[in-house]
Parts: structure tokens; sequence; C-alpha cells
């Protein structure tokens, strides 16, 4: 696994990084967006991936 597939995911709420996950850049060009359960909010939130 290369670390320029490495993505980092943030929660929109409390904008903090909880997930970490991979995704292939040269197939997938917008950012993307998965519905996580955020464990400082303690309920299901959308995660986007930051820069």
């Amino acid at each position: 696994m290369s670390q320029d597939n490495l993505i980092k995911l943030e929660c929109t709420e409390c904008k903090r990084i909880g997930y970490q996950s991979t995704k292939n850049k040269k197939k997938i060009k917008e950012r993307l967006e998965l519905k996580k359960f955020c464990k400082w909010c303690k309920v299901h939130k959308n995660h986007k991936e930051t820069k």
C-alpha cells in the first residue's frame, strides 16, 4: 500500500480526523465522502476527505 493512496477522513460536525482509508486517485478525482460513526459525536455523521 502506497502512501499516495492513503487519505484521512474528518467528521463534518466536530472536524476531528477519525478514519484513514485508501483511494485510487487516478480513477476518482473528486473528494470522498462516507457516512461513518464519529466516536466524539457518538452518532453516524458524514466524513469528508481532508487535504
